[in-house]
């Protein structure tokens, strides 16, 4: 199996900001599926069930297939637009975000909510860490004692992950690496043991990088 990277976040966080004297909180999930959306917005509401508005924007599927905005009676194109536009601008999936917003008695205008809700959004993202899903492969590489001191080394020294290190008849090594340096790895194993080594795809699964926030968030 061959898996796809893509963009998400880590975790759920909440972000409140204050703009002319409203309230936006910003309330960013990891959701894979329309109900888990839907259940986190009606949540939402009921916690802050005092709230003018609980607009929000979710973007679900590897390749961002489902995607919805709903500005929940703000001015039509000023509140779930924007929040949309900045997950589909940073690439994002799975994501939900809600911003509910508490008036304060001064009115924005259409270019000041865009501009609210987008930094509102934003910040929630800042808040639950974007990071990139990257496929990898776990290896179990297993060699004879007599080579474990040099493949140890070597392996520390290069840019591969090694999680663990179990010693019984053999010294195996679980190392990560990167779908796309399989074959590379395998290869550099093959040449330090003169094919020796035991090399075992044992889990393919993904591991995360967090990535830098935007210049002009």
């Amino acid at each position: 199996m061959t898996l796809s990277s893509y963009i998400t976040v880590m975790h759920p966080a909440i972000k409140e900001i204050e703009i002319r004297r409203s309230r936006f909180i910003a309330s960013v999930f990891p959701v894979v599926s329309e109900n888990d959306a839907a259940a986190a917005i009606e949540a939402k509401r009921k916690e802050h069930w005092k709230a003018n508005h609980h607009c929000f924007a979710y973007v679900i599927g590897k390749k961002q297939e489902i995607q919805k905005a709903s500005d929940d009676g703000e001015p039509s194109g000023t509140a779930g637009v924007p929040i949309l536009d900045v997950l589909k601008r940073r690439g994002l999936c799975d994501v939900l975000i809600i911003v509910t917003r508490y008036f304060g008695g001064i009115k924005l205008g259409a270019g000041g909510l865009i501009r609210a809700y987008a930094h509102a959004a934003g910040s929630g993202l800042a808040a639950a860490e974007v990071i990139e899903q990257i496929p990898a492969d776990l290896w179990r590489t297993s060699v004879d004692y007599h080579l474990s001191g040099s493949i140890d080394n070597k392996l520390r020294e290069s840019s591969y992950l090694v999680k663990n290190v179990q010693y019984t008849d053999k010294v195996s090594f679980d190392v990560f690496t990167r779908q796309e340096e399989s074959s590379v790895y395998t290869n550099w194993i093959r040449d330090l043991t003169n094919g020796t080594a035991d090399n075992k795809k044992i889990e393919e699964l993904y591991l995360h990088k967090k990535l830098p926030e935007p210049a002009d968030r």
